[in-house]
């Protein structure tokens, strides 16, 4: 059996590394445009000189030869025979395989603003090489600014502080992170950045890149004013890597690529786990979608049909077998659920739930009071999102609330006020279980 895996970020590493433990003797081939195994998340702290290029890899020292794995390094895949089984790659070569794993993630999406792309000085915070890039060109920069209030917008604004440069944010929405906090739970980060010396521009956009003989030096933008800059660090999105399976019968949608809750996309032996899915694009729900797919491409053959189930694999992340039930297979349903929690500045804060825009028909518990602010929206007793801040204590009992779907109007305490107890039971051999009142 030969299996290859499209990218080797936390999707393909943690594909790899699950599918090794479940078929130990198959073949198994990497294919990346990157040399080496570094982590997005912490691309900042590269930039910052918090960590050098050797910290940023997750991977084992040994990780080809502890998973023997045939890594394909610094060529990317450029077509898709599906028909064929087969992969054709950027350097002209192909390779067939039996099963395959989509893990190509995104890219920096540039947005369509005048000027933008064809302006010297602009830049992407997505990869490994941009952010070399970014270095090189910041030590001369005096004007910087990053484009988008989103986590990694924020991530490339602590990482300029930490190389001493001071930079302008601008972002659209109202507030910052606005996809994972309320105005009032953002002001805390908004005062903190504003006090290290980043310069917030909230509710505005860039309208148009000004440049002098092709290279960038102002900004204008949508509230009519003009902002120097030197640099522009684009932050404010992205898009999945999918345009190789344009020739494919592999569906894809508005997003990006279509995958069932096993893992399988619309065409047999053919799986896909992370950003290029462009659904939930987190590490923990990359790293559970890569080992989910890992254990459904192995499970088909190896266990003749049996069918792969997860243990607590919202919580854990671990993909392993549950020989009890024959006719499961590993699920992402849960891994879909926007889950992130966020340090900036010593500011403890946790994000639960998809983030909703709540009606008169939702329930909406709020306290704030001495530095703590906590808010939880529910309806018909189920919790579809929560904000902790400054006191993350009460993180672990939402967790469980949510992910045991449990119906807290059935449990008459205050809402900040429940505990595990309300909702957890010991059995006599100690394993503990839930039962609706």
């Amino acid at each position: 059996m030969r299996y290859v895996v499209l990218g080797a970020s936390a999707a393909g590493v943690n594909g790899v590394r699950q599918l090794r433990k479940q078929c130990p003797e198959a073949e198994i081939i990497l294919v990346s445009k990157d040399s080496t195994v570094y982590s997005r998340c912490i691309l900042h702290h590269y930039l910052g000189n918090m960590r050098t290029k050797e910290e940023l890899c997750f991977a084992e020292e040994d990780f080809e030869d502890r998973y023997k794995v045939d890594w394909r390094k610094g060529v990317s895949c450029t077509a898709l025979d599906d028909k064929e089984k087969k992969v054709i790659l950027s350097d002209g070569t192909s390779i067939s395989y039996d099963r395959l794993l989509i893990a190509t993630g995104s890219h920096t999406l540039l947005p369509p603003v005048k000027g933008l792309l064809e302006t010297e000085g602009v830049y992407g915070f997505h990869n490994l090489d941009e952010v070399e890039s970014i270095k090189k060109r910041a030590g001369k920069a005096e004007h910087i600014v990053v484009m988008g209030g989103g986590l990694t917008g924020l991530d490339a604004a602590v990482g300029f502080l930490h190389l001493g440069k001071k930079a302008d944010l601008v972002e659209m929405e109202g507030h910052l992170l606005a996809k994972q906090l309320d105005a009032r739970s953002s002001k805390t980060y908004e005062e903190a950045m504003e006090n290290e010396g980043i310069r917030l521009h909230l509710g505005v956009g860039i309208r148009e890149v000004c440049s002098e003989n092709g290279t960038i030096t102002s900004l204008k933008l949508t509230d009519g004013s003009e902002l120097a800059c030197d640099m522009l660090v684009v932050t404010a999105g992205v898009r999945p890597n999918i345009d190789f399976l344009k020739s494919s019968g592999v569906e894809c949608d508005q997003f990006g690529l279509v995958i069932d809750r096993y893992g399988q996309t619309s065409v047999p032996d053919i799986y896909g786990a992370g950003d290029v899915t462009g659904r939930s694009p987190i590490w923990p729900a990359a790293v559970k979608q890569g080992m989910v797919a890992a254990v459904n491409m192995a499970m088909d053959d190896a266990q003749e049909g049996r069918r792969a189930a997860m243990d607590d694999a919202q919580e854990g992340g671990r993909a392993a077998m549950n020989d009890s039930q024959e006719d499961r297979r590993a699920t992402m349903d849960d891994f879909f659920a926007s889950k992130s929690t966020m340090n900036f500045l010593d500011i403890p804060t946790m994000s639960l739930g998809i983030p909703e825009r709540p009606d008169h028909s939702y329930e909406v518990v709020l306290e704030d009071r001495d530095g703590i602010y906590r808010k939880v929206i529910h309806k018909n007793g189920k919790i579809y999102g929560a904000i902790l801040q400054g006191d993350l204590s009460y993180g672990g009992v939402l967790t469980q609330l949510i992910a045991s779907k449990i119906d807290v109007s059935k449990v008459k305490k205050p809402l900040f006020e429940i505990d595990y107890s309300d909702f957890f039971h010991t059995k006599d051999n100690f394993e503990f279980y839930y039962e609706e009142a």
